[in-house]
């Protein structure tokens, strides 16, 4: 069943308040079941970032039909975008996003705290995911007392703590090490096993390959597709390297 469901998505913008209309998505149509994981992969300036942020209801776009678990969000008011945004999606970013003026517990306990929900069920949902997330230990600290792969882990938390139908991860590993770059991807890896849905935009072949399925966007358009199916994730990886290694060099018209 679709989670996700795009159809004919388009988004144009002015470069410049007197300049022509650039066409960034030109028509992008795709679908996401419940508890797939999911890679967005594409050169700088293909829309990748674009199309997540028209997912995440941050943007809007020009033309098409856009639905999560059958919401069709281009019906939703500024007001109500920004409560299904914090009840029913879930946010890992490059830069983690986390506020310094909040301790660790407090960043990941906020989007509760905007729904109100009462402490001791806060704090139900907290114990245990911070165990999981191996974080215990750092509830009370703040974000700049922490490395990147804690300030990481503590921001996934976050985005897990309302138990979102969707994660949207931007370029999640970008600013890791190798080693924590695997931690986190292991850490989508397992909660996807548990029926966690997750949508990635990523620049590395290494991160696409825990995932199921990898997409890559070329001039605004879904250009190609690798499953992995019944590879192995080191065969999986490597078509991903190729299929990576043809959008670079391949021109003209879009397949």
């Amino acid at each position: 069943m679709a989670l996700l469901f795009l159809q004919d998505i388009k988004k144009s913008f002015h470069q410049s308040q007197d300049g022509p209309q650039v066409e960034v998505l030109k028509s992008i149509s795709l679908s996401v079941d419940k508890g797939e994981y999911v890679a967005i992969m594409g050169e700088s300036g293909s829309g990748k970032t674009t199309l997540l942020n028209i997912i995440a209801t941050l943007d809007q776009a020009t033309t098409g039909t856009i639905k999560i678990n059958k919401q069709d969000l281009n019906e939703l008011s500024e007001n109500k975008r920004a409560i299904f945004r914090r009840k029913h999606l879930g946010f890992v970013f490059q830069n983690f996003n986390l506020l310094n003026t909040f301790n660790n517990q407090d960043n990941i306990l906020l989007p509760l705290v905007l729904d109100k929900v009462p402490y001791k069920r806060m704090e139900n949902k907290l114990l245990p995911l911070a165990k999981s997330l191996n974080i215990s230990d750092l509830l009370q600290r703040y974000p700049y007392e922490i490395s990147g792969g804690q300030r990481q882990r503590v921001a996934a938390a976050r985005a897990l703590i309302t138990n979102p139908e969707l994660i949207l991860a931007d370029e999640p590993t970008g600013a890791l090490d190798s080693y924590n770059s695997e931690l986190l991807l292991d850490l989508f890896e397992q909660i996807n096993r548990q029926g966690q849905t997750i949508l990635m935009v990523t620049h590395s072949a290494a991160a696409a390959s825990h995932s199921q399925r990898t997409l890559f966007i070329k001039d605004g358009r879904i250009f190609h597709e690798v499953i992995q199916g019944q590879q192995s994730k080191k065969q999986y990886l490597q078509q991903i390297t190729e299929s990576a290694t043809m959008l670079l060099n391949v021109g003209g018209t879009v397949q």
